[in-house]
């Protein structure tokens, strides 16, 4: 009975760790750089949210969707940081179906503030059908959605590469050494001088990764930075009434013992 229980032992160990072996040679580690929003007081860089909405807009929103944000979002605080005008001017590019009217009828008219991110396409039928079988995913939370986060997203960005000699490929089927299972349907989308920043800032594949990718975090996770915020203040809080609780203890505490 021991040694019928020492071989399965064996058995499952080998077939466990002999798995995730394989699984880890098929992924390469992903790539880190210095995100600002990372750490206890990690703040997002301002002018990386406008330039990754930049490359959202002219790149991704083709094919993903972000239906959780609205127009307004881009001018609050904790984002981008738009102006209100410039959120109204952003809006007011993409057109949006509305209605009924007096006479019943749907209608197109600008986005307004208040308005959801515009889809790029009408369902989800239509998204597959257009990409070939593949789904698009909504960005709105994907950095939350991948293991890895945000270095999974800036890593599979910059991750397209000739695959290995002994690996075929499907048409339409790209080579990513950061994708599990090195296959991916999404074409490269990124290459360098692809669009060119407002604020003159070089577009190189890394500068538009880690832009996009900021945005991305910060569409994830809006109120970060308010959240950072709360947790130093209980923090300097919890220290402060430690403090008070235990001078107040020590005062008391001395008086018992005076009496003894």
């Amino acid at each position: 009975m021991r040694k019928f229980f020492n071989i399965t032992f064996t058995l499952v160990f080998l077939l466990f760790f002999g798995f995730n072996s394989m699984a880890a040679e098929k992924t390469a580690k992903l790539l880190s750089p210095e995100w600002s929003f990372k750490g206890f007081f990690g703040k997002f860089d301002k002018a990386s949210l406008q330039r990754g909405y930049q490359v959202y807009t002219e790149v991704c929103s083709a094919c993903h969707s972000m239906k959780y944000l609205s127009y307004r979002n881009l001018y609050e605080p904790g984002g981008p940081e738009f102006s209100e005008n410039q959120a109204k001017a952003i809006a007011s590019n993409f057109e949006v179906i509305d209605g009924p009217n007096s006479e019943g009828e749907m209608f197109t008219r600008p986005a307004k503030l208040s308005d959801k991110f515009v889809m790029p396409y009408e369902n989800v039928q239509a998204a597959t059908a257009a990409n070939g079988g593949a789904y698009p995913p909504d960005m709105s939370v994907l950095v939350k959605a991948r293991k890895g986060g945000a270095n999974y997203i800036y890593s599979l960005l910059l991750g397209y590469d000739d695959p290995p000699a002994d690996m075929e490929l499907d048409d339409g089927v790209y080579y990513n050494k950061y994708m599990y299972g090195n296959k991916i349907k999404m074409s490269s989308p990124l290459s360098d001088g692809l669009i060119e920043y407002i604020d003159g800032t070089e577009s190189t594949t890394q500068q538009m990764a880690k832009d996009v990718t900021t945005f991305l975090a910060w569409s994830a996770e809006p109120h970060l930075e308010t959240r950072h915020k709360t947790g130093f203040r209980v923090i300097i809080y919890l220290i402060i009434l430690t403090i008070l609780v235990y001078l107040s203890m020590k005062k008391i505490w001395s008086r018992v013992e005076n009496k003894i």
